[in-house]
């Protein structure tokens, strides 16, 4: 039986019927999952029962597997594969974390509207989170359609966005909570990257915004001129119209496109109610931006986050004198 498709909202957000993750998927059915994640960009297989290698092997069909950026925080213990970022309240034996454990601080970033791994040399392409346990109440996640906010914005705000180029480091996104407990080792592997605010999605050849809470600098703008049109570029793309909320059940697995949406979790209370969910996400093309940045003056990605790289590394030493 051929799976079936029950769009959410019109054009964004789509649940997926009729089909089995814990077998690989035939020829047929994963060119429909790729033609509706292309269209849906939000993708809800529901009842799913998934060991963490079942989880891991669906990913997998589309691109490279990421590792958690857990694996380099000093200290932490992994609950999870390191191909798995742990998206749970809980510590590495299986406790609810207390209110002041590290990594629940740092996790709050989650709750605002972000997109995986933009911060990263590549970035990421999709993720893929599964739903072990829940919380009674709460715990939702939002999801945002950047390329339907793309195309309602006036076209003198599109004749701004278009070409500048953005720096995105989960540093960024913590510092808006408070959270500046960053190791040397964290800094530099959490160094700015540079990505355009606008780009286009090549299986759909849709245009779509590139936002995300850990943008902090807008090359080219002053900081005030820079945050105030992040800010209206990220209320316009959260309006009610262009979002999904997905409220989850056990064995739910969402499937979301990080190059044309955001989202955030929404509040539970994370130190009473344990709430495990673990996701994969896969990277995307090393050269996705190399146009854009090539034509601002940046060179390759790769050329401007290894410049990056080496700064923060450079600035960690001289503070470690």
């Amino acid at each position: 039986m051929p799976i079936t498709l029950s769009p959410l909202t019109p054009g964004f957000a789509c649940e997926v019927g009729d089909v089995d993750l814990t077998r690989p998927l035939d020829d047929a059915d994963l060119a429909a999952v790729r033609d509706a994640f292309a269209r849906f960009a939000v993708l809800v297989f529901p009842s799913q029962d998934l060991t963490v290698e079942q989880h891991l092997a669906f990913a997998r069909c589309f691109g490279t597997l990421e590792r958690s950026v857990a694996t380099v925080m000093p200290g932490e213990t992994l609950r999870v594969s390191p191909e798995i970022a742990d998206i749970a309240n809980l510590t590495s034996d299986g406790r609810v974390w207390a209110k002041d454990h590290r990594l629940r601080l740092f996790q709050m970033g989650n709750r605002l509207w972000h997109t995986d791994s933009s911060f990263k040399q590549p970035t990421g392409c999709a993720s893929l989170l599964y739903a072990r346990s829940i919380a009674p109440i709460g715990g939702h996640t939002e999801f945002a359609d950047l390329r339907a906010a793309w195309d309602a914005l006036d076209e003198a705000t599109r004749a701004r966005a278009d070409g500048l180029i953005a720096e995105h480091s989960l540093q960024f996104s913590r510092r808006r909570l408070g959270f500046a407990d960053w190791s040397p080792q964290e800094r530099v592997a959490f160094a700015p990257v540079a990505r355009p605010l606008v780009r286009t999605i090549p299986e759909s050849g849709r245009r779509s915004l590139y936002l995300a809470s850990h943008i902090g600098r807008v090359r080219g703008l002053a900081d005030d001129e820079a945050e105030a049109l992040l800010a209206r570029l990220v209320a316009h793309a959260t309006e009610r119209r262009f979002t999904y909320l997905h409220r989850w059940r056990v064995g739910d697995l969402v499937m979301w496109d990080n190059r044309c949406t955001m989202h955030r979790g929404t509040e539970f209370d994370d130190t009473r109610w344990p709430r495990d969910m673990q996701r994969a996400t896969t990277s995307d093309v090393p050269d996705a931006f190399d146009d854009a940045l090539r034509a601002a003056g940046y060179g390759t990605a790769a050329e401007d986050a290894a410049r990056s790289t080496e700064a923060a590394r450079a600035e960690a030493a001289r503070a470690a004198a």
